[in-house]
């Protein structure tokens, strides 16, 4: 399925912390759309980067236990599992690219999970890796790309 989207975790953490404004609107309706359309795509890293996120480092932490409904409840979602596959190639994505080992495994899980978008508001908005386009949507019309 071409149009599926990776979702970073800050997208996923703005959409469950109200204190954010602006930011959790965009996010809520991005979440929203890709759970409307079938077409979200994300990690296991990035379910566990947005449990610590959200439960230890927001102004409102979510108690753990809801935490972990919405993990429950994203695990819906195609879920990529970054194996050995995955990590190798980040490696090489982070020697090509100059992006970070965390960064990299975001990019290559979106990539094993055929998304042809990568929402994320910490990676270079609109620069391609492979088939992927990275956009920031909070600086960018999300929807111009789907």
């Amino acid at each position: 399925m071409k149009d599926k989207v990776f979702l970073d975790t800050n997208i996923i953490v703005y959409a469950h912390d109200c204190s954010s404004g602006v930011k959790h609107a965009v996010a809520r309706e991005i979440m929203d759309y890709l759970w409307e359309n079938r077409k979200g795509v994300i990690s296991v890293q990035v379910l566990q980067e947005f449990f610590v996120c959200v439960t230890k480092k927001i102004v409102k932490p979510l108690l753990i236990k809801n935490a972990r409904m919405i993990i429950e409840y994203l695990f819906n979602w195609d879920v990529v599992v970054n194996d050995k596959c995955i990590t190798l190639k980040a490696i090489d994505l982070q020697e090509k690219y100059r992006f970070s080992f965390w960064d990299s495994l975001v990019i290559q899980a979106a990539i094993q999970g055929q998304a042809h978008i990568l929402l994320s508001e910490d990676l270079p908005d609109g620069q391609v890796v492979k088939d992927l386009k990275i956009l920031n949507p909070f600086t960018a019309e999300w929807k111009d790309y789907l």
